[in-house]
């Protein structure tokens, strides 16, 4: 911000010095001669112009290059994070789990990718996730069954790239995560995506070869329906302060 604020500043005084310098010259050409005060003014007007022009290219360049042209290092973009949550479904018997996983965060294309390796403990699927911000849209590759499934990205649920980036700063890279807590959410297959392309080349890479389906989200109130009439699988993963239980529901 105060890199584009320096160089509107210098623009018009580029400017400013420039309009100076046409109208001394067009005020001299009505002399019969040119004085030497007025000659000396209007090169001084020039070379200042001049210096803050190329300060202005200058500076211009600096923020081209640092917000255009620098690529996020490894380092900057990539992070292998533990988490420690209550689930209150397995307590007391459990107690407190754990949760490990990958976490890529892409800040110039927007959007998130997460490995989840086979828990310790069982129950959940190993999985990548892509949060995609530009499209809208989330894929689940399920790697236990090699299949995709697509819904609309939750902004609610899911931090965007850059305030995921900043939490995991804070925690230091490789380090437990605070305690935390476990939200659960159910989804339905709704059916076969064909037409691949239309999700964007990030998940489009992720599921390209793979059956991928189309998930919609299932509200509170039909969680109570038997779970005999459907198969369902789960994938335990965090990209926000809490752990989420994603469970996607084939009906039978």
């Amino acid at each position: 911000g105060s890199n584009i604020w320096l160089i509107n500043l210098s623009l018009l005084t580029l400017a400013y010095c420039v309009n100076k310098l046409l109208f001394c010259q067009q005020e001299e050409l009505v002399l019969p001669l040119r004085s030497k005060k007025s000659f000396l003014n209007g090169l001084c007007c020039l070379t200042f112009g001049l210096v803050v022009f190329m300060s202005g290219l200058v500076l211009a360049s600096i923020y081209v290059y640092r917000y255009y042209f620098i690529p996020q290092t490894p380092e900057d973009s990539l992070f292998h994070c533990r988490v420690v949550y209550e689930d209150s479904v397995y307590a007391p018997l459990r107690g407190r789990q754990e949760l490990e996983e990958n976490v890529g965060i892409y800040l110039n294309d927007n959007y998130e990718q997460i490995s989840v390796p086979m828990p310790h403990f069982g129950g959940s699927d190993p999985a990548d996730i892509i949060h995609d911000f530009h499209r809208g849209l989330t894929a689940y590759h399920d790697i236990a069954l090699d299949k995709c499934y697509i819904i609309e990205l939750n902004t609610t649920m899911v931090m965007p790239p850059r305030n995921l980036w900043e939490l995991l700063v804070n925690v230091k890279r490789g380090t437990y995560l605070p305690q935390t807590y476990i939200i659960h959410e159910e989804m339905m297959v709704t059916g076969r995506v064909r037409n691949m392309r239309q999700l964007g080349p990030f998940i489009h890479r992720l599921c390209y070869g793979k059956e991928t389906y189309r998930l919609r989200r299932r509200s509170q109130r039909r969680r109570i329906e038997k779970r005999e009439t459907k198969k369902c699988h789960s994938i335990r993963h965090f990209e926000n302060t809490f752990v989420v239980e994603t469970v996607i529901c084939d009906r039978v």
